[in-house]
């Protein structure tokens, strides 16, 4: 048993409480390190581990045929990712995209273990049901985003979520990067960054955007 990962389990996750499954957490889960940028999962690839987040941020996004991305939402530490049980469960490719925000730490579960514990656990399907209605909930926040707000709102809702997310309010990312994550152009991203600026919501440096 590795008692790192026993220590890190009872540390971040403390909602799954059965002494049982973080000591199975801890036999056979390994720690994985990303480096920030660092691709985890493309669209279309089968997901082999389910991650719990000890470190880091990673960002969810959707991805269509001809490559246009938009953001879904981020996991944080404490959190996973539902799409995953799903994948995993259903043995389906993913249709989503993930990239470590930020340098990463998790630890990586095997699948053959998510349906074995749903039925021997209870702590851990209250801990797949709580994320199944987190994530819907952020779903239903990024819908409302796309079909009720303003592209000036969208953007800075998604600056303070980042910055939230990171822990940090200096944001480094690209204009371009921005405009990948919520289906817009460059030029309209970089206009409205410029506005924000004017009304001393932003303060804007090479690929560095500071929440005043």
């Amino acid at each position: 048993m590795n008692q790192e990962i026993l220590h890190l389990v009872r540390k971040h996750y403390p909602q799954i409480a059965e002494k049982a499954l973080q000591e199975e957490i801890a036999e056979v889960g390994h720690i994985r390190t990303h480096k920030g940028g660092e691709v985890l999962m493309e669209a279309g690839s089968y997901i082999k581990i389910m991650p719990l987040i000890i470190e880091g941020t990673i960002k969810v996004s959707r991805e269509d045929e001809e490559g246009n991305e938009l953001f879904l939402y981020f996991l944080r530490p404490g959190e996973t990712c539902s799409m995953t049980f799903t994948c995993c469960m259903m043995n389906k490719k993913s249709e989503i995209r993930t990239v470590a925000e930020e340098d990463t730490v998790m630890i990586a579960i095997p699948i053959r273990y998510m349906d074995e514990w749903m039925s021997r656990y209870q702590s851990w399907k209250n801990f797949v049901m709580l994320t199944y209605d987190n994530r819907l909930l952020e779903m239903v926040k990024t819908i409302d985003s796309i079909a009720f707000k303003k592209m000036d709102e969208r953007l800075l809702e998604y600056l303070e979520e980042k910055a939230e997310a990171t822990g940090d309010s200096v944001i480094n990312t690209t204009h371009q990067q921005i405009a990948f994550d919520l289906n817009a152009s460059r030029e309209a991203v970089s206009r409205l960054l410029k506005q924000l600026e004017k009304e001393d919501v932003v303060e804007l440096g090479r690929n560095r955007i500071k929440l005043m």
